[in-house]
């Protein structure tokens, strides 16, 4: 599974999701760190990808059209990147089984 995470988030969460074995990039890879959220919203539908975003205008949209990517909802206060990515990390294997069962909307809450 891509995982494309959205411009609210750090690059470096890309870069650590690859170390660990899994397929990711940042927005700002594709040139669209800027972009709109229906130009991200259709690059993820391009990719097959899971939309990792802070925005919850995303999850809202997928809710009311019932179709598109699979969004990853994260929500978290406002911490550093490093534990950002460390509490991330480790929720994986849980995001991974509920991208698996084919869930619309997945909320990622840290600690």
């Amino acid at each position: 599974m891509f995982y494309l995470i959205d411009a609210q988030l750090p690059p470096g969460l890309a870069e650590a999701m690859r170390r660990s074995g899994y397929d990711a990039a940042h927005v700002a890879e594709f040139a669209m760190a800027n972009a709109t959220d229906g130009a991200i919203w259709n690059e993820a539908i391009s990719r097959s990808a899971v939309l990792i975003t802070k925005d919850r205008d995303f999850s809202l949209l997928r809710a009311a059209k019932r179709q598109g990517p699979i969004v990853l909802w994260v929500r978290v206060g406002n911490i550093d990147n490093r534990t950002l990515v460390r509490q991330f990390l480790a929720a994986m294997p849980q995001i991974v089984e509920a991208v698996a069962r084919g869930e619309a909307v997945i909320e990622f809450v840290g600690s």
